[in-house]
């Protein structure tokens, strides 16, 4: 989760690979009891330390209160499969090297806990690893503000939300802090002047304050700070103008979390459930951590089965229309495949990231194929490209926190396949002709 430590090795001790690594072979959490040494605790942190957080990453409903994402009633979509046994020798170049690498090879350099690739609708690959089954549910971390931006985008696009109105305007709790006189769609894009640091490696950080306010367990007798997520944001300081440039910063999905609340009554919770979980024909419910007040943790906290995600991603895909309906306005698809101020997005030195920029919370490479994609820590992905016809999901567990660990393999990877997918599609339409 966002707001919780980062599982890195200690500094100086190796880090063990996707093999040595494996949760299934470390045996954690086994046994009536498990041995002592394999007992993992949300209390102490135990449970996000690298290897252990392999394990944790596919078992979040076991260590920490949750809130369930309904699928509804209805009958699950069964997505349609055409297995490929091609794609694993698919080769690429990683960025900054000159030594290719096969797409097998890659899954484990990026720590695959499980990925699957959708074709013109269809399932091409699906694999799974360490204890990560296509029944479980695994953390989506960050890719969770993706379906936040989704949600506040529909609104949009339906004219329930106003994107040019103060955050003030909806929640006047924030009006004394710094999210107070930003605009819907600064919090949106992400391009407010708010003072929170992401440094992890900083125990000064905001992220901390914000990790302790929504911290589910009780508080040391001495704690004096925020004690939910609400109560944080309203400590939230300015640092910076809003409007000019984008800066990644968790607060911002959990003020728009708190702004949908508002303006539709329902926690976010029950908005994905209500507005897109039960209308995918999803396979499973999905959940979210909740702080000690049962809010949703907009930043980071929801768990999904990967097809399910996959399945989430086709609809974007296909213009907001999947399962025989309008799920997301076509106009809210529209917006966020245009991107926003890639200018404002430059400040914000992603040097893996030429050229992108960020909207509702989505990531737009603005590539030769028009990809967008959304993105969490420890590798969290699901990338679309609508050239290709194409959408991949995955879940992993990288021992580093940030992207920049993972981009270099997994970026050209994803381009490579599809170019290959697209390759291939010409190729058999060629040969029906």
């Amino acid at each position: 989760m966002a707001s919780l430590a980062p599982g890195l090795a200690s500094a100086g001790e190796k880090v063990l690979d996707a093999i040595e690594s494996d949760p299934a072979r470390l045996g954690w959490m086994v046994g009536s009891p498990p041995p002592p040494d394999r007992i993992l605790r949300f209390e102490d942190g135990s449970y996000f330390t690298f290897p252990a957080l392999r394990w944790s990453v596919s078992n979040f409903r076991q260590l920490m209160p949750t809130v369930n994402v309904s699928r509804g009633l209805s009958a699950p979509v069964t997505l349609k499969r055409q297995l490929r046994k091609d794609i694993d020798a698919i080769s690429f170049l990683p960025l900054g090297s000159d030594q290719p690498m096969s797409w097998q090879d890659s899954l484990l350099a990026n720590y695959t806990d499980g990925i699957i690739v959708l074709h013109q609708g269809r399932i091409v690959y699906e694999r799974y690893f360490g204890v990560l089954k296509p029944e479980g549910q695994h953390g989506a971390m960050s890719v969770t503000k993706t379906f936040v931006g989704t949600l506040a985008a529909m609104m949009v696009a339906e004219g329930t939300l106003s994107p040019e109105r103060k955050v003030a305007d909806y929640v006047p709790e924030l009006k004394r802090s710094a999210f107070g006189n930003a605009t819907v769609r600064q919090v949106m894009d992400m391009t407010t002047g708010i003072k929170f640091s992401e440094d992890y490696a900083d125990p000064k950080a905001e992220v901390w304050m914000h990790a302790a306010a929504g911290n589910p367990l009780p508080k040391p007798k001495d704690y004096q700070g925020p004690r939910s997520y609400y109560e944080f944001l309203q400590t939230v300081q300015p640092e910076g103008l809003h409007g000019e440039a984008f800066h990644y910063r968790t607060a911002n999905t959990d003020a728009l979390g708190w702004i949908l609340a508002r303006v539709s009554g329902r926690s976010v919770a029950q908005l994905l459930s209500e507005r897109l979980w039960s209308k995918l024909g999803a396979e499973q419910d999905a959940y979210m951590s909740v702080d000690s007040t049962g809010t949703p943790f907009a930043g980071g906290g929801l768990s999904t089965g990967l097809r399910d995600l996959a399945k989430f991603g086709e609809m974007i895909r296909n213009d907001g229309r999947y399962n025989g309906q309008q799920i997301v306005p076509r106009a809210a698809i529209e917006d966020i495949r245009k991107g926003a101020d890639r200018g404002h997005f430059a400040k914000a030195g992603y040097k893996l990231l030429p050229g992108w920029s960020y909207r509702s919370m989505w990531w737009v490479t603005h590539n030769e194929h028009g990809a967008f994609m959304a993105r969490g820590v420890h590798g969290q992905a699901l990338y679309i490209d609508p050239k290709a016809e194409m959408v991949i999901a995955r879940f992993a567990s990288h021992p580093n926190a940030g992207n920049t660990a993972n981009d270099p393999t997994s970026l050209p990877a994803y381009h490579a396949l599809a170019k290959f997918l697209m390759t291939q599609g010409r190729a058999k339409k060629a040969t029906r002709e």
